[in-house]
Formats: C-alpha cells, sequence, structure tokens
C-alpha cells in the first residue's frame, strides 16, 4: 500500500457534540468505570456518551459485556445522537486543540488523526503489551459504530513551533467548555487553512510519538485498518488509515504512582520480612505516610506502619531501560524474591492502586485485610517512558497512571 503521502498526524472532520450540548454528552473514558458506575453515572442523562461506550448499561445487568447485543446497543445509541442532533460532524477537516485544566494544572494538546503506517512502522511508538480479550472488544466497538471514539492520549517531545501555534489557536472563544469529575475539558476548533497545514509540517518534523495511554485502542485501530485493507479499503487516505488521538507535549503531562498491593506476606511474619527487606533496602520507619520523594525510594505499609525503604546497590548508568525502572527494582529485589510474585501480569496475589486515590486507600486496603502489605513507588517519569519506547522494549504491567485522562464523546474520527 502507498502510503509516502499520509502524515504522521492529519486533520480530519470530527464528530462533535452540537452548540451547547458538550454538558449533556462528555463521559469518562470506557475502561475507568465499571458497569454499575457507569450505569448510575448515566441515569437521567439520555445523552450521556456512556451510552456508546458503555452500552450494557441500557441492557439486562447480567448481560456478557462482550456479546454482539451490547455491541449493536451502541451502533443504535450512537446512529440516535446523530440523527436527532446532539452529534453533528464538521464539513472540512480541522485540527482541535485539547485543554486540560485540573486545579492549578493545565496541559494543552491537538487532536488529530494519527497515521496507521507510523505505528506499523515504529515511528508511533507503544511501551505497553495489551490483553486480547481487552484489544477485541475495541475492535468489535469500532466497527460497531463506525469510528474511533475512545481517544489514545500521545505524547511528544517538546517543539516550540507546535507550542507557538496551539497557543495561538486557543487566544479565541472555544468551541465547548465542560467540567467533568473536577477536570475542565476545552476545545477550539483549527480550522485556518495555514494554521493547519503549519501543525501538519510541524508533527511532520518529529522524528517519533509515544503512546501514552491507549494501547488496546491503538493496536484495535491496527486491525481495524487490516481489515478494511483486505475487504478493499486500500486508499492510503481512507480514514480507517488513521487513529483518533490527543497528542500533548511531554513536559506538559503528568504520570501519577502506580502503587502495589501483595495479599499475604508469603508466609513470613512482619519482622521477618523487614530483615529480608534490608538485604538490598535500607530501611527507616516513618512517623506519618511514607510518600518516596524520589527515584530509589519506595514506601512500605505492613503491620499498622509505614516503612521509608531506599534502594541500597544503584543499577550501573546506561543499562537496560527497563531494568533500571523503579518498579523493575521493586520487583526484581522484593516482590519476587521475597513475596514470591510470579508474573505480575497474571499473579492474583497481587493488584495495583492508581496515584490518584492517595496513600490512605494502600493503608486503608492492609487495615481492612484485604491485602498484608502495600508499597509505594515514585511515579515513572516521561524521559524513561520515552527511553523504553526508543528501545523497543516493554515496561512491566501498570507503570504509569496518567492524569488528568481524556473524556470520551467530545471528538469521534468517523470511518466512512
Amino acid at each position: 500500500m502507498d502510503t509516502v503521502n499520509l502524515s504522521l498526524l492529519r486533520p480530519f472532520p470530527a464528530l462533535r457534540p452540537a452548540p451547547g450540548r458538550a454538558a449533556e454528552v462528555a463521559a469518562p473514558p470506557y475502561d475507568v468505570l465499571d458497569s454499575n458506575e457507569a450505569r448510575a453515572m448515566a441515569a437521567g442523562r439520555p445523552w450521556s456518551f456512556l451510552h456508546v461506550s458503555k452500552p450494557e448499561i441500557d441492557l439486562d445487568p447480567g448481560i456478557d459485556v462482550y456479546s454482539a447485543p451490547v455491541y449493536a446497543k451502541a451502533a443504535a445509541n450512537f446512529a440516535r445522537m446523530i440523527k436527532d442532533g446532539v452529534l453533528v460532524r464538521d464539513q472540512a477537516p480541522c485540527f482541535y486543540v485539547y485543554r486540560l485544566t485540573m486545579g492549578d494544572y493545565v496541559q494543552t494538546g491537538v487532536v488529530g488523526g494519527a497515521s496507521i503506517a507510523a505505528y506499523e512502522s515504529g515511528r508511533i511508538r507503544r511501551h505497553e503489551l495489551t490483553r486480547p480479550s481487552k484489544e477485541d472488544d475495541r475492535v468489535h466497538q469500532v466497527e460497531a459504530v463506525g469510528a474511533h471514539t475512545g481517544p489514545v492520549m500521545i505524547a511528544h517531545r517538546p517543539d516550540a513551533a507546535i507550542k507557538a501555534i496551539l497557543a495561538d489557536q486557543a487566544k479565541g472563544a472555544p468551541a465547548c467548555s465542560v467540567d467533568l469529575a473536577g477536570v475542565t475539558h476545552t476545545l477550539w476548533v483549527v480550522s485556518d487553512v495555514q494554521a493547519v497545514a503549519a501543525l501538519r509540517k510541524a508533527f511532520d518534523g518529529l522524528d517519533a510519538l509515544y503512546i501514552a495511554d491507549g494501547h488496546h485502542r491503538s493496536n484495535a485501530a491496527v486491525r481495524v485498518a487490516k481489515a478494511r485493507r483486505t475487504a478493499g479499503g486500500t486508499a492510503p487516505d481512507a480514514w480507517h488509515e488513521s487513529f483518533l488521538t490527543v497528542v500533548f507535549a511531554a513536559d506538559e503531562m503528568r504520570i501519577l504512582d502506580y502503587n502495589r498491593v501483595v495479599r499475604d506476606l508469603n508466609g513470613l511474619d512482619a519482622a521477618t520480612l523487614l530483615r529480608r527487606v534490608e538485604e538490598h533496602f535500607t530501611v527507616e520507619p516513618s512517623q506519618g505516610e511514607a510518600k518516596p520523594r524520589r527515584r530509589r525510594e519506595f514506601g512500605m505499609y505492613v503491620g499498622g506502619l509505614w516503612y521509608r525503604l531506599t534502594v541500597r546497590d544503584e543499577p550501573k548508568a546506561g543499562g537496560d531501560a527497563v531494568a533500571s525502572l523503579d518498579i523493575s527494582l521493586l520487583t526484581e529485589r522484593l516482590l519476587s524474591p521475597v513475596l514470591g510474585i510470579g508474573d505480575p501480569r497474571v499473579d492474583p496475589r497481587i493488584d495495583f492502586v492508581g496515584g490518584i486515590r492517595g496513600l490512605g486507600e494502600l493503608a486503608r486496603r492492609v487495615d481492612g485485610g484485604e491485602m498484608a502489605v502495600a508499597f509505594a513507588v515514585h511515579p515513572t517519569s516521561m524521559e524513561d517512558l520515552m527511553a523504553v519506547s526508543d528501545a523497543g522494549q516493554i515496561m512491566p504491567p501498570k507503570s504509569t497512571w496518567f492524569e488528568p485522562k481524556l473524556a470520551d464523546g467530545l471528538v469521534s474520527l468517523m470511518l466512512d
């Protein structure tokens, strides 16, 4: 297939909420809510995008969420939103400035169609493995509604030209601004021909883009594109050759900690655990929550007490990008040899707690008896993420928790 003229990021005619309807439509990402939470959030909100992204909420509560009727319901709800004018499509390809504001924290990026060909060639880089069942779910969802509706969050290395264009385009009145769970989502339409061309050129000048959040969505997009190519859709500018993304400068993105809790002490008592931990870490009691202050430092909560752990022997500089991650050190020096955790992706004795919940959640789960010990981890840096991606490596599971997160429903990329 000829992909020579396909840009790394291109404008597209988005399907968006009609003027004044964004607050009715905007919804949290499909994968941060379970079905019961989505059902409660969408109650009394007939135009919530949860009716598309979590369509099982409109069916029998006992239904298999991966069954055909669920995807059919998504398609029907999506079509109804278009037919009734709740969602309308732009007439010409545009870029969109997307700003996230959470308290004093602000990050501003651009919505565009990322190149499937660039993903396949490794210019758009990944750092996570995916689970087949979750990937299959996204493929069925995309094919059912005929659109990419869940944006992939992507990073790029800071670029002055891109930053200047986005700042200029965000000066006027936005197309919409919505408050959702403590985060303000603001969108501006970039329709000026010169600005669109300048953004396209600036992104084409980048060496690479880096998937931050949305590996299942991006992998599913590749599968949809391959299936459509096989079915005869081989034009390099077909919309299925792009996937929906919001791209932010890496220095504006925020990764929170992604912490660990373990169900038992692998046959040890707390005193023996502490002695074993001291083989690879210095251990200091903490008067309060032991939130890691820097790399190579961890918090541990066991027996109602917090301890601060510090790695004794630093990995060699310039070594393996994955092996030098804090979470790799915790796994290889403590979780695996001391607590007997096998593959963290599948071991039922370990669970993961996003940093947005705070360290109090770790103590709560241990004090309640559900877990025996908890570990607070210093956040992975964007530089670490990009180094792993550049090396073609895969991070350990649950290494990054991006906050704030994007909304579903504000921008969709139709595949017609």
